[in-house]
């Protein structure tokens, strides 16, 4: 008798098209089964893959304002998270950087976590969310604190929920370990690279691609360019939009929100790409070699993984330059590095440097995966 398949994923809406939506995309290109959220906003999108599709939801889809994300009703997450009714299935797979692999299993299932991260504002990112936060000081703010307190309790009570962790890098393995004390197996996540054009020529800018956050540090890349008085491309939008534009020089162009095709003519006809924040993985420097462009890359998380540094590599190996220090000292360095080793650059290597991290590759090892452990419980029946 064929297994029954869940798939649990922390939300659904068209505002969530990051990395984790990209494996529950490919996942269910390749395993009949049904999708759970905490909220989903993408059944009703004629836009969406996910049209007309039949997924369950918890009490928060029918809360104010879930189309724009639950972030905001933080607290009652991992509740919201239990109440999924799952003991109809076999296998769990859970996609989880948040509380999805929070679901409750019984003995006989078995639960697989694909793990994007674990809860970065409970963890890495716990001193930024409160400086952000309105809540982070005075008495809100000592609550604030007690709410991270316990969501990281729970956190680390709900990683003995999952029989087997997968990783999207070896970074991310690391965080597991620390976070969890349990052993993830690193499987990279699909990134589709024949959909990026291959362009061997470049003009005389350099491109950055990212939500304008704090922790993405693109006010790093602007000042470190206002200083080098170098072409700098920005695309993307968020809450540092304004500030960007305020410090920026005439030397650097904000464009703000661009659609896939306008991102993808200058991601291929850039000179390099830049980066400056720490990924768990970071699908932007994958696809911006996949155009056969060289990444400029803060050497930190996924970039060590996907990024070639041409200093410590054969002739035509390399990828991309990495800096170690998060400064726009040490960008500006780096850039005067590329410009000195741009002609060793060879653009077919770096496109060819990205087929092991391609759709096609993350189906085999995933595939492999679940077949190698729902083999050992079909053994055990």
């Amino acid at each position: 008798m064929p297994l029954k398949y869940a798939l649990v994923h922390e939300w659904l809406t068209p505002k969530a098209t990051g990395g984790s939506e990209l494996v529950v995309r490919e996942i269910l290109n390749h395993v009949d089964a049904h999708l759970y959220a905490l909220i989903d906003f993408e059944s009703s999108n004629p836009q969406s893959y996910l049209y007309k599709r039949q997924i369950g939801t918890t009490f928060l889809q029918r809360f104010p304002y879930a189309y724009n994300g639950v972030q905001k009703y933080l607290p009652l997450l991992p509740l919201a998270i239990e109440q999924l009714d799952l003991r109809q299935y076999d296998v769990i797979l859970s996609s989880s950087h948040a509380v999805a692999k929070g679901v409750i299993t019984t003995p006989e299932q078995i639960h697989i976590c694909y793990c994007h991260s674990p809860m970065r504002y409970a963890w890495d990112l716990t001193f930024d969310y409160l400086h952000q936060s309105k809540l982070g000081s005075g008495v809100a703010g000592w609550v604030t604190r007690y709410l991270l307190h316990r969501l990281r309790q729970w956190d680390v009570l709900t990683a003995n929920r999952v029989d087997y962790f997968i990783a999207n890098s070896q970074h991310t393995a690391r965080r597991i370990w620390r976070c969890y004390r349990r052993a993830a197996t690193v499987i990279y996540p699909p990134v589709n690279v024949e959909a990026w054009p291959f362009s061997p020529q470049k003009e005389d800018f350099y491109l950055t691609v990212s939500r304008l956050v704090s922790y993405k540090q693109v006010s790093l890349i602007v000042k470190a360019f206002n200083q080098l008085q170098k072409q700098l491309v920005v695309i993307g939008t968020g809450p540092e939009m304004k500030h960007l534009r305020q410090i920026a020089n005439s030397n650097i162009q904000i464009l703000g929100w661009q659609p896939d095709d306008v991102v993808k003519k200058y991601m291929a006809r850039a000179k390099a790409f830049v980066y400056a924040a720490c990924e768990d993985f970071g699908i932007a420097l994958v696809e911006a070699q996949a155009c056969g462009t060289p990444v400029i890359a803060y050497g930190a998380g996924g970039a060590l993984e996907t990024v070639r540094d041409i200093r410590s590599c054969q002739v035509n190996t390399g990828t991309g330059i990495l800096f170690k220090m998060q400064t726009d000292a040490a960008l500006v360095e780096a850039v005067e590095k590329f410009e000195m080793y741009q002609g060793a650059f060879n653009p077919e290597y770096v496109r060819s440097h990205t087929a092991q991290f391609s759709e096609q590759a993350f189906a085999n090892r995933y595939l492999n995966f679940l077949e190698k452990f729902c083999k050992e419980k079909a053994s055990l029946e």
